[in-house]
């Protein structure tokens, strides 16, 4: 099998694929859905990050494409309705590079708090401006946490680690973590904070949820950070809070618009802005993180593709699977309607064919049922399966 893995992937992720035997073709940038479409003819596993969208277009134009790993821990660039009805399974990594986005966050509130990036540009230009006016300790102040989820809950607990007060906000009822305090609405948060990061996801709602009412709402001479996603904040209406002083300063690592690859230029309303941290994101880009991305979504398209474990998938019912395979393993991708476990039985019964073990989880409209047969399966047992009105795809492995 083939895989092609996009936007510089770790090493770690091709010598995993190379060394079970998968040809493997990497990309340094991001490609777009006319681009991807070309490049995936005859890929089995396709390895992307926050750049390459995935279309529902491109998923139909390649229905035989089997998973789509998210070497990230967004999915939003993923049409996954489409991937559901294309029977292609995603994985992404939900909790690799945390502590790298939560070390980043902190180490900007620290670096916004203490003005260290005017003292810094000022030292490089020659000027010793010995002062602390305008710094402060980040210890006692307040922390407001917009989207207390897996960063969210571990940039809490670290926080609280430094002294400081933590407050959070989520659309999803969530426990505290420590003694954080959940706001009941955005409004209060902001009213009652000094500093606001963002940590939500990339959902189309989402857009421009930071506008100028939710500036206007941030005690003035607030910080604000966002290393979730670039369209949820209304950069013009930042800058506005920026110049004007209501805010004192602000860090991003994302953007609305960002270059696909390295050295492309990039423009921002922000740039030139005193106390103002613009990074390219690189929020979940250490050695440590993007190691630890590569191994843990390459071994999840791997056990995918050689014993049908669908574990962590975001997209489809979740199976663990032994990987120990006697005779061939059937893998039965469905529509999740009654019936359709007797139906494949009765194919296999008419073939005689001996069931070892199954497996059937349901998720939504999809049905998962696996089957290790003792017995040979044929071809023609294969195409009987998928002649049944229910099937979406059928795999075999052994």
């Amino acid at each position: 099998m083939k895989a092609l893995l996009l936007e510089n992937i770790h090493t770690d992720a091709v010598d995993s694929l190379r060394s079970r035997g998968f040809e493997v073709e990497t990309r340094k940038g991001a490609l777009d859905p006319q681009e991807l479409m070309a490049a995936l003819d005859g890929v089995d596993l396709l390895g992307i990050r926050s750049k390459t969208h995935v279309t529902r277009e491109v998923f139909e134009a390649h229905p035989t494409l089997k998973a789509v790993g998210a070497f990230c821990i967004g999915t939003n660039q993923i049409d996954l309705t489409a991937a559901t009805d294309t029977a292609t399974a995603v994985f992404n990594a939900p909790y690799s590079n945390t502590r790298s986005v939560v070390e980043l966050a902190l180490g900007e509130i620290i670096a916004l708090a203490r003005h260290l990036t005017d003292k810094n540009s000022a030292m490089h230009q020659g000027v010793w401006d010995k002062s602390a006016k305008g710094s402060h300790e980040v210890r006692g102040r307040t922390l407001g946490i917009v989207g207390y989820g897996n960063i969210g809950k571990q940039l809490s607990v670290v926080a609280e680690a430094f002294g400081m007060n933590v407050y959070f906000y989520d659309v999803v009822d969530r426990l505290a973590m420590g003694n954080a305090t959940k706001c009941d609405s955005l409004e209060q948060l902001l009213n009652t904070v000094e500093t606001v990061t963002l940590h939500v996801d990339g959902r189309e709602s989402n857009t421009n949820m930071f506008g100028r009412e939710q500036f206007r709402q941030m005690r003035p001479r607030s910080l604000f950070l966002n290393l979730s996603r670039g369209h949820v904040v209304d950069i013009e209406a930042l800058r506005e809070a920026l110049v004007s002083g209501h805010l004192a300063g602000a860090g991003l690592d994302v953007y609305p618009s960002e270059p696909k690859v390295a050295g492309e230029a990039f423009e921002s309303p922000l740039q030139g802005l005193p106390n103002v941290i613009l990074t390219p994101h690189v929020g979940g880009s250490t050695a440590e993180a993007q190691e630890n991305i590569g191994g843990f979504v390459s071994g999840k398209l791997i056990d995918y593709c050689r014993y049908g474990t669908t574990s962590l998938s975001v997209n489809f019912p979740e199976v663990q699977l032994d990987p120990y395979i006697h005779g061939t393993r059937l893998l039965h991708i469905h529509s999740n309607l009654p019936g359709v476990l007797a139906r494949v039985n009765l194919v296999l019964g008419e073939h005689g064919i001996n069931v070892d073990r199954q497996q059937l989880v349901t998720k939504g409209q999809m049905g998962y049922l696996v089957t290790d047969c003792g017995n040979g399966v044929t071809v023609d047992v294969v195409a009987a399966v998928k002649a049944l009105p229910e099937t979406i795809r059928v795999a075999t492995v052994s």
